[in-house]
């Protein structure tokens, strides 16, 4: 029963003329898609293509300038370091230099005010000594003319004993 339904159906022959017109729209139709659809969807893509690949090139060359930045930063960074320990160990040398001229300084001073102190000690010393001497020597003269008094009663006596001691000085 279903080949019946199919026995009926006859397929349709076409004409030469019309297989003719059927081939030369066909290759009008192909002709005018490649002249006016084609050749712009080709141009759009390879326009599409040259932008891609512009992208790219401009990305692959930020990545190379952020590389490039990135190592500059790094340098300076490093640069900077070693800058600020330099600086560093300048500012402990110069504070250690200063501390060692300061304390070797104030040892000069301290020494030169002991020796100061013991030049003046040995001065007051000395001025002590010639003033006790003066003051001997003077409690001497005086106790040696009391008892010069008290022995010798006349000016003869006196005039003798001062020309003897006169003479024992000049000796001396």
């Amino acid at each position: 029963m279903d080949l019946f339904f199919l026995s009926e159906f006859t397929v349709a022959r076409p004409g030469i003329g019309l297989l003719f017109w059927t081939t030369i729209i066909f290759i009008a139709f192909w002709v005018m898609v490649g002249k006016f659809a084609f050749r712009p969807i080709k141009d759009a893509l390879k326009k599409r293509e040259d932008d891609i690949q512009s992208a790219l090139d401009e990305a692959k060359k930020a990545k190379e300038e952020m590389a490039q930045l990135n190592n500059d930063n790094q340098r300076l960074l490093n640069e900077a370091r070693e800058e600020r320990a330099k600086l560093l160990r300048e500012a402990k040398l110069t504070g250690d230099h200063l501390i060692t001229e300061a304390r070797d300084k104030a040892k000069l001073e301290a020494q030169k005010i002991v020796a100061d102190a013991r030049q003046e000690i040995e001065n007051q010393k000395n001025k002590a000594i010639v003033e006790v001497k003066n003051q001997v020597g003077q409690m001497s003269i005086d106790i040696a003319e009391k008892l010069i008094r008290q022995q010798m009663g006349q000016t003869q006596e006196q005039k003798n004993l001062v020309d003897k001691l006169v003479n024992d000085i000049k000796l001396s």
